[in-house]
């Protein structure tokens, strides 16, 4: 949310901020704040496609001094739309406004655009770093200042909101959290920043009644919107004429529409009291209005302050104790999602896009820098998402047949059909079908073995009016999720059908399917075969199988330049995490290596980067193909995070660098072999092949298993624009990259156990 002009009140009442040394204190986090502002205060780029690895130093950075003033932090992030669709109207206005900035930012203009990936990398990041984090249904303002006020503990963001709130333990605005400096020496360092409360705020209105701020709020406008009639109201009471004559306001604090309302409403008593000078003064007593009603602008506002009313018990306290929560308790139209479902977003490893296709049947693209006179990058995704869609209407009992593809009954005859699975996992798993969730406790069953230890985090998410009918069981008829989108510079809505795998598997059963099942819809729906992952190294496999897919996908087909420059970037990140301190034991596992060797050469590709104010024209063609990359895996992640992580998730701050991309891509289309930038590293020399051939692998489409071209193809046709067709670039790297190939078999050759 977001209370339009009240930030630029408070900060020119600088006494309303008063200077505190915080340290040794729990601190509540609102966590889509902070990745906003860590990013675009950081000089880290935006116009290339993102580096993910200069942000990630960027949050290991601040949580570091975040421990060493020993301030204990809880993230806690927004989830997908409201249900309630009261923002969406804001949302969209908001996606039209990145895109218009994506394309300045494509010319050279000015623009801010949050890279696609960053909220990924953000939570990757917390999760290594086991800092306790929450992903929040929809909006995640109220229950973080519910924790807050529970704990008694300040709250840090960037949201005009929490101006509003009675926060006991005060408000920390990110703009004056000095964490890059902390002060004092161990163990009393603490970082400098200023806090702010509603005591403040009020005393300087004569001590008005705090609980008439959220009116204060939904009256002047956030980001839920204000009553058409207030604007009535606004006119009547003449706010402009309250500021010009004074009152209990002191100095040129009411010098603003903030102020004057903040002065009017200081002489009520109670909200009770203000609102019912509103009904008079709107007429809603007499005939003219609708007092009564539901529907007069009294009712409105009620309800609209109810966005700031604290609950006394905060259920994210439960949440962060590991005890049983219950998030969203809304009375009307509930949609139940699956218990595993619902505690896998609560983590943070499902992306709201999936929660958002089943709860609303409807999905927000982000934008990206890209060429505008093209397709939006996320065409070349379609048919993954359309799986995503597929999969999510999959529901009903595991014994139960829903028609075609929709059934999990893999044996012949009812019932049993999991137990007959579950035999399969350790047969599976010795075959080297190794799921992904491994560190931190996070296996396959992950659900179901939280709730034996008594975690309940069951939701209840409010469904718009007019809701989906992807619940519906047995359902035959085509369901379809509207997807906004780029289509040149305007935001169009796209209706996309659901297409289920081939490969039958259950939405509400999921999480006790086998790893080997949820593999083979992962790699069905990618179009690879899992042989030809079989030399990549575990956590590259994801991102090597999408980069298949992307070849086969992308218009215009990706150049062979543009593949090489993509696999030296994910070598520098390999080598440069294998150089990290923490790295020392998988040195050790591979100590033929000459690792001084490999540093020279991650070296030699970091040179390449693009500088920050460097004079390099964008070169528009490469960004919109990296573009439909990060498309390609940004849903790729989400239907793996939906699979339960058969395969792991790549280090994302390790796997791509859009300046060094772009600047390897320059190397390469300059004359210079890429392979020339690795001269003297065994081990960097060995992967980039290794990748290579296995790209090669994955791009063809002689894969009997792949449906995904086909599905692309219907997908196409139905409300995607620009597309022809599936299959297209089916080659993919495989000609280019054949030759060189051949010249590097011996090193091929070798095992890949190291790597695992």
């Amino acid at each position: 949310m977001g209370v339009q002009g009240l930030t630029t009140f408070v900060e020119g009442n600088t006494h309303l901020l008063q200077d505190v040394k915080f340290r040794d204190s729990n601190l509540v986090i609102d966590g889509s704040s902070l990745y906003y502002h860590l990013y675009f205060n950081s000089s880290l780029d935006q116009q290339h496609g993102g580096d993910y690895d200069g942000f990630a130093r960027r949050v290991i950075n601040l949580l570091s001094a975040l421990a060493a003033c020993n301030i204990r932090p809880y993230v806690v992030l927004d989830g997908g739309m409201d249900p309630s669709d009261k923002k969406f109207s804001t949302l969209r206005q908001r996606l039209q406004s990145k895109i218009k900035e994506a394309d300045n930012l494509s010319h050279g203009r000015n623009g801010s655009i949050l890279p696609i990936l960053t909220k990924n990398v953000f939570i990757q990041v917390l999760l290594q770093r086991r800092i306790p984090l929450v992903q929040c249904p929809a909006e995640a303002d109220r229950e973080i200042a519910c924790l807050a006020h529970h704990w008694k503990c300040p709250v840090l963001a960037n949201d005009s909101d929490f101006y509003i709130f009675d926060l006991p333990g005060g408000y920390l605005p990110l703009s004056s959290f000095q964490w890059t400096n902390p002060n004092g020496k161990a163990p009393d360092r603490y970082i400098s920043a200023r806090c702010y409360t509603t005591n403040g705020l009020c005393h300087l209105f004569g001590s008005m009644n705090r609980e008439l701020l959220p009116l204060c709020a939904v009256l002047n406008g956030n980001d839920y919107g204000t009553p058409k009639e207030a604007e009535t109201l606004l006119a009547v009471l003449n706010v402009n004429a309250l500021v010009r004559g004074g009152g209990k306001g002191k100095g040129s604090a009411t010098q603003s529409r903030i102020g004057g309302l903040l002065l009017w409403l200081s002489s009520f008593s109670t909200p009770a009291a203000a609102l019912e000078e509103v009904s008079g003064l709107m007429g809603e007593g007499s005939g003219r209005g609708n007092r009564g009603q539901g529907g007069g602008l009294s009712s409105k506002l009620r309800a609209g302050m109810q966005e700031y009313h604290i609950t006394p018990q905060s259920s994210l306290a439960h949440w962060f104790s590991g005890e049983k929560v219950a998030l969203g308790g809304h009375i009307s139209q509930l949609a139940k999602l699956p218990e595993w479902l619902t505690h896998t977003a609560l983590k943070g490893q499902l992306t709201a896009m999936a929660v958002d296709a089943l709860v609303m049947n409807r999905v927000l693209l982000i934008p990206q820098v890209e060429n505008s006179k093209l397709s939006s990058s996320h065409c070349s995704a379609v048919a993954i998402r359309q799986a995503i869609y597929g999969i999510l209407q999959q529901r009903g009992p595991v014994n139960v047949s829903q028609g075609k593809g929709g059934s999990m009954q893999l044996s012949k005859g009812p019932g049993g059909a999991v137990k007959a699975q579950d035999k399969t996992v350790q047969e599976n798993m010795s075959q080297g079908m190794r799921g992904g969730r491994r560190g931190g406790g996070r296996g396959g069953g992950n659900g179901s073995r939280d709730m034996a230890q008594g975690v309940n985090v069951g939701i209840n998410i409010e469904k718009a009016a007019g809701g989906a009918t992807m619940h519906a069981q047995g359902s035959t008829t085509p369901i379809c999720v509207d997807e906004y989108d780029r289509m040149d510079l305007n935001l169009k809505k796209n209706t996309v059908e659901a297409h289920p795998p081939g490969t039958p598997i259950c939405l509400d059963t999921l999480d006790q399917a086998p790893v080997g099942l949820r593999l083979c819809v992962l790699l069905e729906v990618l179009g690879v075969k899992e042989s030809a992952l079989a030399a990549v190294p575990l956590h590259l496999r994801l991102a090597v199988a999408v980069t298949g897919f992307w070849l086969r996908e992308a218009t215009p087909k990706p150049p062979q330049h543009v593949l090489q420059a993509l696999m030296l970037c994910m070598v520098h990140g390999e080598v440069s995490r294998n150089n990290q301190p923490s790295a020392a034991r998988q040195q050790n596992a591979v100590q033929q290596q000459n690792w001084a060797a490999e540093r020279d050469v991650c070296a030699g590709l970091d040179r390449q980067r693009v500088r920050t104010g460097e004079r390099r024209g964008l070169d528009i063609g490469a960004t919109h193909i990296f573009s439909q990359w990060q498309a390609c895996l940004w849903s790729a992640m989400c239907l793996n995070q939906l699979l339960l992580l058969p395969l792991p998730e790549p280090f994302l701050s390790w796997l791509f660098s859009g300046t060094l991309l772009h600047g390897l891509l320059g190397y390469i289309k300059g004359g210079r072999a890429a392979e020339s930038l690795l001269a003297g590293g065994t081990f960097s020399g060995q992967l980039y092949f290794s990748l290579l051939n296995a790209v090669r692998k994955c791009s063809s489409k002689a894969h009997p298993s792949s449906s995904a071209a086909g599905r692309g193809k219907r997908g196409g046709a139905r409300g995607r624009r620009g597309r022809r067709g599936g299959g297209r670039g089916a080659r993919g790297g495989g000609q280019g990259t054949e030759e060189m190939i051949n010249r590097f078999t011996l090193l091929m050759e070798d095992d890949d156990s190291d790597y695992d």
